[in-house]
């Protein structure tokens, strides 16, 4: 990975890592906490790739593992995001352009329970049961209605920044291409609308309106 990567990937995991462990944590939800370690992992997967995803995935659940008030084995949760960022990185599109919300929502929710299941099934080999007290249902459940609740808010701005930081063409436009591009994508439910097309139609009928203007005002001055 190249060192603006490395930065920004360190810098936005350690943030999350501070808001979930201070904030969410404390929240108090019934079942799972709000994984905002696992949506930085999913929003830099899909920009930075399989590989990527899972060198980002190792490093924040390795953190993971070490943050107070952390209560299990070190590795554990950084296998799990290992796991999961790669995977996710598979999802990447080929033309790096987001077209729609249906995809990253079925990444994130099948990012939520898969990370659940993972983590429960490495802490039943290791001897931690825990899952089965609190019951794995409704955790699976309480992690994907947490994570998909937040997603919007999180993931796109996450793409953004790695986008910029990383000089890709698709984020070096400016904000407008950026909500064309993210933004609208989560917002609008992929309806495949470009500001850019936009505004270039725009300039074609107020062309083809000018151009009708000069055309009668000629003909008024013939007669």
């Amino acid at each position: 990975m190249r060192f603006n990567r490395i930065l920004l990937s360190a810098a936005l995991v350690v943030v999350a890592l501070v808001i979930q462990v201070s904030v969410l944590a404390r929240l108090q939800l019934p079942g799972a906490v709000p994984d905002l370690v696992l949506l930085t992992v999913l929003g830099l997967a899909l920009v930075y790739g399989h590989t990527g995803g899972a060198l980002v995935g190792f490093g924040a659940g390795l953190l993971a593992d070490l943050a107070p008030p952390a209560d299990h084995a070190v590795g554990r949760y950084a296998l799990v995001l290992c796991v999961i960022g790669y995977l996710a990185g598979l999802a990447k599109p080929e033309s790096g352009r987001l077209r729609s919300v249906s995809g990253p929502l079925v990444v994130v929710l099948a990012a939520a329970i898969g990370s659940t299941l993972l983590y429960a099934g490495v802490g039943s080999l290791v001897g931690d049961t825990a899952a089965r007290h609190v019951g794995l249902t409704g955790l699976l459940f309480t992690a994907a209605l947490y994570d998909l609740l937040l997603a919007p808010f999180t993931v796109p701005l996450i793409i953004a920044l790695a986008r910029k930081a990383d000089n890709d063409p698709l984020g070096e436009n400016g904000p407008a291409n950026q909500a064309a591009d993210v933004t609208s994508g989560w917002l609008s439910s992929g309806t495949g609308l470009r500001i850019g097309s936009q505004r270039g139609g725009l300039r074609m009928k107020s062309a083809k309106a000018r151009a009708a203007r000069a055309g009668r005002i000629k003909g008024v001055k013939r007669l």
